[in-house]
């Protein structure tokens, strides 16, 4: 079977890979030529050397996808990770607090361009929703809005103040939350009654829509303090574990797919490669929501319950971050491999952001519960890790958006 016509990706050169991630080219009237007596007209910008891949600025919002949000996931995870560190670096709270303010102004204008684009382009935005590949980003809005909320009760408050910053962290994560949801939902069931799927069709993404609820449960942590004691404060304790069970074992299903696909049928195009590291997102999250709920179920439970889920962030966790270093290992020794036979650069490449950044957190919750210093140092590490290729993917992503690369057809 072959993927459908209408959602089919542009040729590869001779010799290249097609870009797994670019926005599909859907059947739509050919523009009209240019006047080629007097050579191609250029917009203003243009000559400013901005958006010269396309033909009008306003082309900056006709193939927008949800995996766009990737950018905020991964950007918002670095000043959050940096917070739950276990030591102290001069000036970091300051840069992550310069770090998160950035990803909420990209949330804005993001969800802005993204309400433009389904407003003016709602066949190609149904295309994504029809695309075996861009439909699994639809995961990445309801991750961003949660990565945003949680830092803006970390971060935040130092700006807005204590009762801002929890009014907003809460209703980020309700729409975070309750798009999770859906999206965790939605998504397989469009893979098992309409997506057209092969054998080799797995791959990282197909985590993407059923990981948000292991975010709301991570993050639903923090909220626990701030909401009313009782039955308000049990039934979000309560909430969030069952969020945790359900990402855990959908997260646990596709990652078998996953490695099966690996094995049998190979890494396929490159461009895909770096979703691998989307694995680590689930492994992460899932330590850091073990210890963090664990803190707070004595607000809600009492004993020997609140003990039991306590004692289970560090006997869950430490057995979890053993696979997922392996994991780390395989997703490097494989990106390395591509890297050498010739990776492009795509929007996957925020694939080494937001799922390093969990494990950093997971670790640093680690290290706290268990008093390790090894543990401690590791995610240190990991953080430097994370900085790094964040850095390198927002170099990278800011020049391609510049030039219109990303935002071309």
């Amino acid at each position: 079977m072959g993927y459908p016509q209408r959602d089919r990706y542009p040729e590869p050169a001779p010799g290249g890979t097609v870009d797994v991630m670019a926005t599909p080219v859907l059947d739509r009237p050919a523009r009209p030529a240019v006047g080629r007596d007097s050579g191609p007209r250029r917009h203003p910008l243009q000559r400013a050397g901005l958006f010269r891949a396309l033909d009008h600025p306003r082309d900056v919002v006709a193939n927008l996808g949800p995996n766009w949000f990737s950018s905020i996931m991964g950007t918002g995870i670095v000043a959050n990770a940096a917070v739950t560190l276990p030591h102290t670096v001069p000036g970091l709270h300051v840069a992550a607090l310069v770090v998160w303010a950035l990803a909420s102004v990209m949330l804005v204008a993001l969800t802005v361009a993204w309400g433009a684009h389904w407003l003016r382009h709602r066949d190609t935005a149904r295309g994504h929703a029809a695309n075996p590949v861009m439909a699994q980003f639809y995961g990445a809005p309801p991750m961003a809005l949660l990565t945003v909320g949680a830092g803006t009760l970390l971060l935040g408050r130092d700006v807005l103040g204590e009762a801002t910053a929890v009014h907003v962290a809460v209703t980020l994560w309700l729409l975070g939350t309750v798009a999770g949801l859906a999206s965790a939902v939605a998504i397989p069931y469009l893979m098992v009654t309409r997506l057209d799927l092969r054998p080799d069709s797995a791959f990282g993404g197909w985590l993407m829509p059923v990981v948000p609820p292991m975010v709301s449960a991570a993050t639903g942590a923090g909220l626990l303090p701030h909401v009313a004691a009782g039955q308000l404060r049990l039934t979000l304790l309560l909430a969030c574990y069952a969020m945790f069970g359900l990402s855990l074992v959908a997260s646990m299903i596709v990652t078998t797919l996953i490695w099966y696909r690996l094995t049998l049928h190979g890494t396929g195009p490159a461009a895909t490669v770096p979703t691998l590291w989307i694995v680590l997102g689930w492994l992460g999250q899932s330590i850091t929501a073990a210890n963090l709920l664990g803190d707070g179920a004595h607000l809600a439970l009492p004993a020997p319950y609140a003990t039991a889920f306590a004692v289970l962030g560090l006997v869950y966790g430490v057995p979890v971050f053993g696979f997922a270093l392996l994991w780390a290992a395989l997703a490097a020794a494989v990106t390395i491999r591509t890297v050498r036979r010739g990776l492009p650069f795509a929007l996957t490449w925020w694939s080494f952001t937001f799922p390093v950044g969990t494990v950093v957190t997971g670790t640093s919750a680690l290290a706290v519960h268990s008093g390790s210093v090894v543990l401690g140092w590791t995610a240190v590490v990991f953080y430097a890790g994370l900085v790094g290729a964040w850095a390198t993917v927002a170099v990278r992503t800011a020049a391609g958006s510049l030039r219109g690369d990303l935002f071309a057809g």
